[in-house]
């Protein structure tokens, strides 16, 4: 019995092992030879990348964890909890798993096979079993929601796990100059293709009778995903070899702790980074001021998110080509002033109109944070650590995005003037320290440069 365990085991390493690709020999190469092979390859990247982003980003609306997927859990249950629970998976599913998954990317040579074969199971796989949830929904509500969120769990732990993995196959790919064209272009293709897929939805949920409807949009989402992952299949990842360090070797949080004592300049950043989540609370509420203080109509509400995808889109194009020249940090620094005057606008608004304003701005807050919230971490520390420094940074935000919206919660209960209030305080704040107490990383010494110890 023993003999077979250990057997067993051996033989899941190995197909481990294998699916990632960890032994495959990677030849000694210079840092010049692996940017010159991702020069060569980079309008091919750039194409099969974009397609990629643009393409989850469309899936993302046929399965929004914001509108349709509380709508279809709301037809299996009238339990709040479980609307409440689909926002817990949805954001410490794809956050907290990063924190130790970070380690064993960080110590092979490729990353792809993690996006690709490890990816392919753990995070598209499992959308193509969500339109079964729909399918038992009329017979077996019960366990249509139970497998419902077993599913929708195992694929936000899944996209958690091989996330360091993508930014580092971002990293390698792009020089820093050129990744927030990449983000910024692919942002607004998603945000546009997300528009029309989330007009599409609505029609979809209208036409078509219970469970039918949410069988189509899972559908629609899985078939998406697999169409974004074939093109993420096509990158032409540079190879180079891992240099193992006793450091990588350390258990993730002894590393924690060294790196956030020696590295002063990425603990302020995720100071300021910390204090621009918990300015976020006040945005899912926004909407709720609104009808509370002057009754808008359904078709403002809509009116209303209209505004705040153009603004989003609009930002991801001058957020990402504005990295590219001037840096990330700056992009932050705008976010953040973006987000002060919305929340200071909801706060002393006193006509529905103005809020159109305020929707714009905070879809620029929402670009500044995917363009150059996500890449400026790569920047911070070498090729080596890169997918520690993300997984540490995500975890954390993570954690702050889970928490907070509660914190908003009973801010509401209170005033929404209190709510938004201190949310414009806290993206104020989170501007200033970033402006003044943090140091560009790319303009203070560039990837691979330390800050120096406190």
């Amino acid at each position: 019995m023993i003999g077979t365990t250990i057997a067993t085991r051996r033989f899941a390493v190995a197909l481990l092992r294998r699916m990632l690709q960890v032994d495959l020999p990677a030849s000694e190469r210079s840092d010049e030879d692996v940017e010159a092979e991702a020069s060569q390859n980079y309008r091919w990247n750039f194409g099969v990348n974009l397609a990629d982003g643009a393409l989850f980003m469309l899936a993302q609306t046929f399965i929004s964890a914001t509108t349709i997927l509380p709508f279809f859990v709301s037809r299996l249950t009238d339990n709040p909890f479980y609307i409440g629970l689909l926002a817990v998976i949805a954001h410490g599913g794809w956050f907290f798993p990063q924190l130790f998954s970070a380690g064993p990317i960080e110590r092979t040579s490729r990353k792809k096979p993690w996006l690709i074969n490890l990816g392919f199971f753990i995070e598209r796989l499992p959308l193509m079993l969500l339109p079964a949830t729909a399918l038992l929904a009329v017979r077996a509500p019960g366990w249509a929601l139970t497998l419902f969120f077993i599913i929708f769990a195992i694929y936000n732990l899944g996209a958690g796990i091989i996330a360091p993995a993508w930014q580092d196959l971002i990293a390698v790919c792009f020089p820093p100059t050129r990744r927030g064209r990449l983000m910024g272009i692919a942002m607004f293709t998603g945000t546009v293709a997300g528009a029309l897929g989330a007009a599409g939805s609505s029609r979809i949920l209208e036409a078509q009778p219970f469970p039918l409807n949410f069988m189509i949009l899972f559908g629609l989402a899985a078939f998406v995903m697999l169409l974004g992952w074939v093109a993420l299949a096509l990158t032409r990842e540079p190879v180079r070899r891992v240099r193992r360090s006793e450091e990588n070797r350390l258990r993730i949080w002894t590393r924690l702790g060294r790196i956030l004592r020696r590295d002063r300049n990425f603990r302020r950043f995720l100071i300021a980074r910390g204090l621009m989540a918990v300015s976020g609370m006040g945005m899912a509420f926004v909407t709720a001021a609104a009808v509370s203080r002057w009754d808008v109509s359904g078709g403002t509400v809509g009116n209303y998110t209209v505004a705040l995808l153009v603004g989003q889109a609009a930002g991801n194009l001058l957020f990402g080509f504005l990295a590219d020249r001037k840096g990330h940090k700056l992009s932050l620094v705008l976010g953040g002033l973006a987000a002060t005057l919305a929340y200071a606008m909801a706060w002393i608004a006193e006509t529905p109109f103005l809020y159109y304003v305020v929707f714009l701005l905070l879809g620029a807050y929402i670009s500044a944070m995917i363009v150059s919230g996500l890449m400026i971490v790569l920047e911070f520390v070498g090729s080596e650590q890169r997918p520690t420094y993300a997984g540490i940074t995500n975890s954390i935000i993570g954690a702050v995005h889970v928490v907070i919206p509660l914190v908003g919660g009973a801010l509401a209960t209170i005033s929404y003037d209190y709510l938004f209030a201190i949310s414009a305080a806290a993206a104020l704040l989170s501007a200033l320290l970033m402006r003044l107490w943090v140091a560009d990383p790319r303009h203070a010494g560039g990837e691979g440069q330390l800050a120096p110890s406190a």
